[in-house]
This record gives C-alpha cells, structure tokens and sequence, in this order.
C-alpha cells in the first residue's frame, strides 16, 4: 500500500520513490466485502481527501496575466497538511456487519504512525478469519502532508487571459502507473477599470480542473490466492478562485479566495478466495471495495513570490479543510 500511496503523491517528479515492499492491504478483504469497505474506507481516507485538496494548489503566483503569447512555466509542490484527528481511527466509531475485534480500541490511518491492529472477524456464518491492519506512511511524508509535485505551463491568450495547463503522460513501473491532465484559465479584471490598470494592483479570477488515474497490479505481492487483482484510483479536483496581487519589480505579495473541491475513488478489482478457519473453509469475492470521496471547503490563500528578472520563488499558504502549502520556482517571459 505504501508504494501506490508515495506514487500517488509524486507522480509528476519520479517512478523511483516507491520502491517499496508492498504491506498487503488487499488483508482487509478477510473482514468480508461490507465491512472491508468499512475499514478501507477509513483507513485511506486522508489520502483520497487530501490529494484532491494538493492537486488543487499551486495554479498561480500573480493575479497578473501574460501578454499575448508570454508564458511562464512552473515547478512547484503542494503539500496538503493533515488533520491530527484524522491520523487515527477507533473501531468503536465504525458500524459493522460481521463481529470485528481489535488488539487496539485504534489503529493508524494511512496519514498514521505506530504499530497497526490485529484483527478478528467472525462472520454471520461463524467463519473465524485474521488479518492485520495496514499501517500508515507519517514518517514518509514532510510535515505529514500529502503533496502533489506539479509541472506547468501558461500562455498568454487575447483579453489578458491566461490558458495553464499540468500533464504528465503515463509512467511509473511494472506494477504501477499513472497520469495526470489539469487545465485553467485566469482573466485579469483590471482592464474593466479604465486607469486603475496602470496601478502595481491586480485583479483576477480563475478557475481550474485536474484528474489523475492509477493502475495498480496487486497480484504479484498479494498475500490472497486469487486471479486479475488491481486496484484502480481515480482523482479530479476542480478551484474557482478570485485572486488579488500587488506586483512590484522585485516582490509580488498575492492572495486569493475561493472555493475546492473534487471527487476520489477506489476500486479493488479482481478475485480474492479468502481463507477461514485456519484454511479449512474458503469464500471467494469478486471486486470487494469500491470506495468513492467528495471532500470540499472554502479556501483562503495568502503568499509572496520573489522576481528576479525571469526567475521567480514563491510560496503561499492556504487555509482550508487540509491546509496547504504551496512553494516553486517560474521561469516567466512577457
């Protein structure tokens, strides 16, 4: 799980950051399909959550828009910080369908630290199964943060509009690989002013929509029998932003307030013949876990980009849900 997790995260730097042993969360299928789907879904729910919330950062550094045919292109990461209550999460808290017990009344989410449950389950035909929890990856993630690394480029186009664009075309390994598209457009209101375009005073608005998928191949490492095991993910987050920036020649101070949101899923596909009762019974499940996210918030962005000529840094801080950090460089021309 580790591996599709950090993938998901860095999909648009390397393929070579996941190198990873597998922890067999495709385990959680012995709970039975209902109760699989209950544990899965809380146990990866801030990463579901969270990327939509760092997929959808990052989109500017001026409210200022290009001349016609001026671009900038841009690298950055945004990284978006989980909540410490969203670390952990107590089985009390979740309805069952099967009997569930737990060396621990808690255990990590994705975003968590420490050793995971084991479980037991005893279903409603008296079938006894064991399996422990996945555990989560807090020491890989800076600042428990689920960051989405970005590559892109903006063109300036008539009516001092900008067209930006993020795509990564599908790469990863074996096992894994993914792709990632994302497209906006920023308009400068300024000109609607008549002389207050000539003051350092930019004002815009913008919006934006990303989509990433991931194939994931479970079979080779899974730790249950069975044929075409895959997990799919799917993620597409969309901003609408009115954004604000005072640009000087040497520091650009900007700001923006909207609204993100989005909708992740995930499915685990294939055939699973799960083992009870010590091997002595046997239940297959065909496409156990379908899990599906609609995480949204308003957004209220603050930051400060340094120019240097062409060359710019910048860095801004969003509150939100999953409060984001957003930092980059821009090489920027007209």
């Amino acid at each position: 799980m580790k591996k599709i997790l950090l993938f998901l995260s860095a999909i648009t730097i390397s393929t070579t950051a996941f190198a990873q042993d597998d922890d067999g969360f495709e385990a959680i299928i012995v709970a039975g399909a209902q109760d699989a789907n209950t544990l899965m879904g809380a146990y990866i729910s801030p990463a579901m959550e969270g990327l939509v919330y760092s997929m959808s950062g990052g989109w500017y550094h001026t409210a200022k828009t290009h001349k016609k045919l001026g671009f900038d292109i841009t690298i950055g990461v945004n990284a978006a910080i989980v909540p410490s209550e969203k670390e952990l999460f107590a089985f009390a808290d979740l309805d069952f369908q099967n009997t569930i017990t737990a060396t621990s009344g808690t255990t990590p989410t994705v975003a968590g630290g420490g050793t995971p449950a084991d479980v037991t389950v005893v279903t409603q035909d008296g079938d006894t199964g064991t399996f422990t929890m996945p555990e989560g990856i807090k020491d890989d993630l800076p600042l428990n943060a689920m960051p989405a690394p970005t590559l892109q480029a903006s063109v300036g186009l008539i009516y001092d509009t900008d067209l930006m664009v993020r795509a990564t075309p599908k790469l990863g390994s074996d096992d894994v690989k993914g792709s990632l598209f994302g497209v906006g457009l920023k308009h400068n209101l300024m000109q609607y002013f008549g002389p207050l375009d000539k003051l350092p005073l930019n004002i815009a608005v913008m919006g934006a929509f990303t989509s990433m998928s991931i194939d994931y191949d479970i079979e080779d490492g899974s730790s249950i029998d069975g044929v075409n095991q895959a997990a799919e993910f799917k993620l597409n987050s969309y901003t609408f932003q009115g954004v604000a920036s005072l640009d000087f020649p040497f520091i650009t101070v900007y700001g923006g307030l909207g609204y993100t949101g989005g909708k992740s899923e995930l499915n685990v596909l294939g055939t699973y013949n799960v083992d009870y009762n010590g091997g002595a019974d046997r239940t297959t499940l065909i496409d156990p876990i379908a899990l599906s996210y609609s995480p949204s918030s308003v957004r209220a962005s603050l930051g400060a980009r340094l120019n240097l000529a062409f060359f710019k840094i910048y860095a801004d801080y969003t509150v939100q849900e999953y409060n984001n950090l957003s930092a980059g460089i821009a090489f920027s021309f007209r």
